[in-house]
């Protein structure tokens, strides 16, 4: 089924055919024009060399060695610059694709986001001229899973305040009761979303008992992630370690609030890699300062927090600046989804990762 077809024929894109949800098929006769639309910086960060070449081999990205990038989109210059374009490529810094850009854009068919959620950057204009968008958050979400996974089981070994009073007793292996370690460990994850998928995936090879909360997941599909699926006050009651992973929408905002944190039972771990506005900031300060509960936040409300915030200094609570997410080297993994599409959209099958604009309700 083309989306994109017939190459660079000067007339304008052509009609779509009517479309079978989820079985898209892109064809395209050359390599289609595209652009880059992101923070430049980013370019290089996302694709190096050996990937920019793929990507050149697949996509029109102007001259080699100066690809083709629209760093905004409010001058008329920068507009134009979109006339042509069938492929964005975008990223962290491009702005809304909003009405006056997509009118700026007539043969625009295709956005490949080479970053986590589109909920900010894709209009109703993108959805109504029936642009295909796909992007890279499932990359995103393995390192976010990894961060998690290493929160648990360092929070499971008590290690954040071991390594304080092991400084203070002098003693290089402090002692610990039985309720330390990771043997049936008991995790409960908020949210089945890509990142939440993800980290089940690696917390199979443990002895963890792991339960699930997720108003869109049923008995059935739990049962194929191997999970215990529970209401999210039975969770919070039976769980050493509490995960969000969870989209930030209304629906989910202040999800933990003063009653259901009250739940978390005493000397557990909360860790927040998901958004600061899932958990209601006063309330969670108050259980922290109390000491009842510890706590891994690498997003908070707001974020980052205030220097005079009790948070940072208690020992209970370890605090990182927004690190869960790919940084450094990880950034290529991003890039390459990028370019394993672009190689779908080349081949004329199927984007593996496209969103279509039902899902955005539940997306991050």
């Amino acid at each position: 089924m083309d989306l994109l077809s017939g190459g660079r024929s000067g007339r304008g894109p052509a009609p779509l055919p009517c479309q079978r949800p989820r079985s898209r098929r892109i064809t395209v006769a050359d390599r289609p024009t595209a652009a880059f639309a992101m923070d430049p910086v980013n370019v290089s960060r996302l694709f190096p060399p050996v990937l920019m070449d793929r990507l050149a081999s697949l996509l029109d990205l102007g001259e080699p060695g100066a690809p083709r990038v629209i760093s905004g989109l409010a001058t008329d210059a920068q507009r134009a610059a979109l006339a042509e374009v069938e492929v964005l490529v975008t990223g962290w810094g491009c702005p809304p694709l909003d009405e006056r850009a997509v009118a700026a854009a007539p043969r625009l068919r295709v956005v490949l986001h080479s970053a986590g959620t589109v909920r900010e950057l894709v209009s109703d204009a993108c959805w109504e001229r029936g642009v295909v968008v796909s992007t890279a958050a499932e990359a995103n979400a393995r390192p976010v899973a990894e961060y998690t996974l290493a929160a648990i089981l360092l929070a499971g070994k008590d290690a954040f305040r071991l390594s304080r009073t092991s400084a203070q007793e002098g003693r290089q292996r402090p002692g610990a009761g039985a309720e330390v370690g990771n043997y049936r460990r008991r995790v409960g994850v908020i949210g089945a979303s890509r990142v939440g998928r993800a980290l089940l995936d690696l917390l199979r090879p443990f002895h963890f008992v792991v339960s699930l909360s997720d108003p869109y997941v049923d008995e059935a599909e739990a049962a194929r992630l191997g999970v215990t699926l529970l209401p999210l006050d039975d969770l919070l009651r039976g769980s050493d370690v509490v995960t969000l992973h969870a989209p930030d929408n209304p629906q989910t905002y202040r999800l933990l609030d003063r009653r259901k944190l009250a739940l978390i039972p005493d000397g557990a771990t909360l860790v927040n890699t998901s958004r600061g506005a899932l958990v209601a900031p006063d309330a969670l300060e108050a259980e922290l300062v109390s000491g009842r509960i510890n706590a891994v936040l690498d997003v908070t409300e707001p974020e980052p927090l205030p220097r005079w915030s009790p948070l940072h200094g208690l020992p209970n609570v370890v605090l990182t600046p927004h690190i869960a997410g790919s940084l450094g080297n990880e950034l290529e993994l991003l890039g390459r989804s990028v370019v394993e599409e672009a190689e779908r959209l080349a081949a004329g099958v199927p984007l593996r990762h496209e969103v279509r604009r039902t899902d955005l309700p539940r997306m991050a």
